[in-house]
């Protein structure tokens, strides 16, 4: 008896494995096939309003497009990182926001407001089968980060997320009236590429971690995916600049692996950080972005 127990025992924590391991790999297939060339469709609106100013004045709805290469960057069993690029033309690219994924995360740096993030670490059980979504400012400065499921089912793949973030570029540079996004993030494969759909709230955020709602907003952006060759103008940009690139994003990672809360400086000399990084030159040694970043972190 305890022999058929024992057997039914290994045979059931097989079938688990197995079923886990399937899952990861379903995962990742979804996950990776958020690469290649893409037109995409940024579409956003502002659909409810809380504020008490009369004079408040609402975002305008947004519609933009534009073609976006997307690089497989690194590949790992637990970690996939991609970068995005935008073509304005052939011989001017964008680097855009990146991307990184890691399986069963327990380190999260937390949007606090402004340009403050908090450390803090997740229990395993509270992780076991999900992956955290990172998401890079264009200088790979932190932006956002969650950690949930993917979800498989009914011919759906797709992850979603709510998470507190920085002022989207479309925002800042019209808008000092809120510091926090709080945003819910939902990746849904199709079968003509993906869709980043979001439900946003705007708030306002205090010393003492107290937020007033002013406003929500609605995002819908479509990736459609288009032959990889009407974007080789982006994979020739990256070809040429992913060395110094990796210089920028090894000494990020230098200053997470601290584990504590990060602060950073809006601008230095009244310069915001991407400015300094996308002059420098492929040839840039990793001590010239080093310096450069190291001026933006407080502590």
């Amino acid at each position: 008896m305890k022999r058929l127990l024992f057997s039914a025992f290994v045979l059931l924590t097989t079938l688990n494995s197995n079923a886990q391991n399937n899952k990861k790999k379903e995962d990742i297939k979804a996950i990776k096939s958020m690469c290649g060339c893409y037109e995409v469709k940024f579409n956003f609106a502002e659909t409810f309003q809380y504020s008490k100013d009369e004079k408040y004045v609402p975002s305008k709805t947004k519609y933009d497009y534009g073609l976006e290469w997307v690089e497989l960057v690194e590949d790992q069993p637990n970690k996939i990182v991609m970068q995005h690029l935008l073509i304005v033309s052939d011989s001017m690219i964008i680097k855009h926001w990146r991307q990184d994924w890691e399986f069963e995360n327990t380190k999260l740096y937390s949007f606090y407001k402004d340009t403050s993030w908090k450390f803090k670490t997740l229990s395993p059980a509270s992780v076991k089968g999900q992956w955290t979504q990172r998401v890079y400012q264009v200088d790979d400065s932190p932006r956002y980060e969650g950690s949930s499921t993917w979800v498989h089912v009914d011919g759906r793949h797709y992850w979603e997320n709510t998470t507190d973030a920085p002022l989207p570029r479309r925002e800042y540079t019209i808008r000092k009236d809120y510091n926090v996004l709080n945003r819910t993030n939902v990746h849904e494969i199709t079968k003509d590429g993906w869709i980043h759909d979001q439900d946003n709230i705007k708030i306002i955020r205090d010393d003492n971690g107290n937020d007033v709602i002013l406003a929500k907003e609605k995002g819908h952006d479509v990736y459609t995916k288009v032959a990889d060759s009407k974007c080789a103008s982006a994979q020739k940009y990256w070809a040429e600049n992913k060395n110094v690139w990796k210089n920028v994003r090894d000494k990020w990672s230098t200053i997470f692996a601290r584990n504590k809360d990060l602060n950073l400086e809006a601008t230095v000399k009244n310069q915001p950080l991407y400015n300094y990084l996308f002059e420098l030159k492929p040839t840039a040694t990793k001590a010239e972005s080093d310096k450069i970043i190291d001026s933006f972190v407080k502590n």
